[in-house]
């Protein structure tokens, strides 16, 4: 009997540790799992966020870098192409004027106009008067026709066509350089092409590096 008895201990024992061994996690336990998940949660959302950020800025910047490539490279062919001297002749191309008989260069501390063949869209240009400009916070691009005579005629430039060059701009000043080796001038108004200008614009918080042009003479 004694046998039995202790028989029937052993496989009650048995089965209680069988049954403890399979009765799962604890509540700490869970706990401390949810934790150490919450951890690894948040840690791959910030990670998320800081990429997506990190995407977003290269984005603008390179958007920033390409704006100020196209911008500078078309500001520098224009002024580059700015008809000099009364010896210039310039075929005219549509809607284009006289041909460019004449060349008209007007510099000022914070606006340049010169004329100079363009083509603004199909079908539509020639050799025009042009005007860069702040206007509050663009940057803008002018063009009129030339006057059949153009001497001593200062441009009328309200309601011309305009296209904006540069928007959300804060800072915009133009400064020259008159003979090559000379020191830049600021502040001062032209009516004679310099051998160089330079632009210096602030757009967005920030200032582009400065852009520096030659002018036909």
């Amino acid at each position: 009997m004694m046998r039995a008895l202790s028989s029937g201990m052993t496989s009650r024992t048995g089965f209680l540790e069988r049954h403890t061994k399979s009765r799962g996690f604890t509540l700490v336990e869970v706990m401390v799992s949810l934790a150490v998940l919450s951890l690894i949660l948040l840690a791959t959302v910030s990670a998320l966020r800081t990429f997506a950020n990190t995407q977003g800025s290269l984005e603008r910047k390179i958007a920033r870098v390409d704006e100020i490539r196209s911008v500078s490279s078309f500001l520098r062919d224009a002024l580059q192409a700015n008809i000099a001297g009364s010896q210039e002749r310039v075929s005219s191309l549509s809607l284009g004027g006289d041909g460019g008989k004449q060349g008209f260069f007007r510099g000022s501390p914070d606006s340049v106009q010169w004329k100079a063949p363009m083509i603004f869209g199909e079908g539509y240009g020639g050799v025009l008067l042009v005007r860069l400009a702040r206007e509050g916070g663009q940057l803008t691009l002018r063009w009129q026709e030339p006057p059949v005579n153009e001497e001593d005629v200062e441009p009328d430039w309200a309601g011309t066509p305009m296209r904006v060059v540069i928007d959300n701009v804060e800072d915009f000043s133009v400064a020259y350089r008159l003979e090559y080796g000379e020191p830049w001038q600021e502040g001062i108004f032209l009516e004679e092409a310099p051998v160089m200008l330079r632009l210096a614009i602030k757009s967005s918080g920030r200032y582009w590096p400065d852009l520096i042009a030659g002018v036909n003479q």
